[in-house]
């Protein structure tokens, strides 16, 4: 009977994936932690910072037959494999496969992101007008964009963060 490697999720303690790969890693376990470019704010301010893909969540390729599993639980940032009825959670190999393909050069995950057009319907998700809709008429500069806001029968023009806003729903 051969042995055959397979994907499993590891969940791991919160903000510690890095941590949990490293460490595993280290064991001789191969690993698979997908990245994705986020924007955050903080200090009133936007930055991108490197996160996560699946926040708490990491893969990991185990030999079913030779690997010793034991390690893995009592490792640094690891909070327990994903299991179901006591089983872990098998991944499939097309999936990790997907996501590798889906990796820029610098092995951070495309997402594709559709910019707004003028005319476009969005919602304003945060800040004092948030739950309102609008149309987007322009981008005006780093990351702020201009927005028709109907108020009281009339449009008025507002300027606004673009993290503040996303595409509405089709009602």
């Amino acid at each position: 009977m051969g042995s055959k490697r397979s994907w499993y999720l590891i969940f791991t303690k919160p903000r510690q994936e890095n941590l949990a790969r490293e460490n595993l890693e280290r064991q001789g376990f191969i690993t698979y932690l997908p990245l994705a470019e986020q924007s955050r704010r903080r200090n009133g301010r936007y930055i991108k910072s490197i996160e996560p893909f699946f926040p708490r969540y990491l893969f990991i390729q185990l030999n079913t037959d030779t690997d010793n599993w034991a390690p893995i639980r009592s490792t640094l940032g690891v909070a327990q494999m994903v299991q179901f009825g006591g089983i872990p959670a098998q991944v499939p190999e097309e999936l990790i496969t997907s996501l590798k393909a889906n990796d820029d050069s610098e092995g951070l995950q495309k997402i594709a992101r559709r910019d707004m057009a003028p005319g476009d319907r969005v919602e304003i998700v945060s800040g004092p007008f948030a739950g309102y809709e609008a149309i987007y008429k322009q981008h005006k500069g780093a990351d702020r964009v201009a927005v028709l806001l109907e108020v009281v029968g009339k449009n008025t023009a507002l300027t606004l963060s673009a993290h503040d806003l996303q595409l509405a729903n089709n009602r």
